[in-house]
């Protein structure tokens, strides 16, 4: 899953949050099994698996990266590249990775919380992302703000590979965030 030694740290935030893993599994959607497994480091998370994580526990997704979260690449097998740039701040709401797609890759997401958006910007394009139910294309220092609560996706169109910056920004996150 991730270059170097990146762990996911849901035990400690599971604990923190006074959960057990029978309540995380209800507020999560991921079984309980599969909690147990991750806490353990006996499985490696898929990218929706973690944003069911953050959204169960309502945390932003730089929550479950154990030690300085600058300095994660994760990769996800069969799925995008993430690398936090800017870990969540609380006082902006907001957190910030560089995304790759491999040579005509196409990842799409589920809806995030209400009211959450993502800012877009295009570091090596084209990029086509689906918004809105429609796929728009931006080129290499394009940008586009996308509302997030809804399904949404990111594609290469051209075969050779794309990265983008995204932020996503939180305005409904819960009082419990201390990271």
């Amino acid at each position: 899953m991730t270059e170097g030694k990146t762990r996911i740290n849901l035990r400690a935030l599971r604990t923190e949050a006074g959960l057990s893993l029978s309540k995380a599994a209800e507020l999560t959607g991921v079984s309980k099994a599969m909690l147990g497994q991750i806490e353990r480091g006996e499985s490696s998370p898929t990218i929706a698996t973690l944003w069911k994580l953050a959204k169960g526990f309502r945390l932003p997704l730089t929550a479950f990266l154990d030690g300085d979260a600058t300095a994660a690449r994760v990769q996800f097998p069969g799925s995008i590249d993430v690398e936090p740039v800017f870990p969540f701040d609380p006082a902006l709401r907001c957190e910030t990775f560089l995304v790759r797609l491999t040579p005509g890759q196409e990842h799409c997401s589920d809806a995030h919380d209400t009211g959450v958006t993502e800012d877009i910007y295009v570091t090596q394009g084209p990029l086509e992302i689906l918004a809105d139910g429609v796929w728009l294309r931006l080129e290499t220092g394009s940008a586009l703000r996308i509302v997030a609560d809804q399904p949404h996706g990111y594609r290469d169109p051209d075969g050779q590979g794309a990265a983008f910056l995204n932020t996503l920004h939180y305005p409904a996150l819960g009082p419990q965030i201390t990271t």
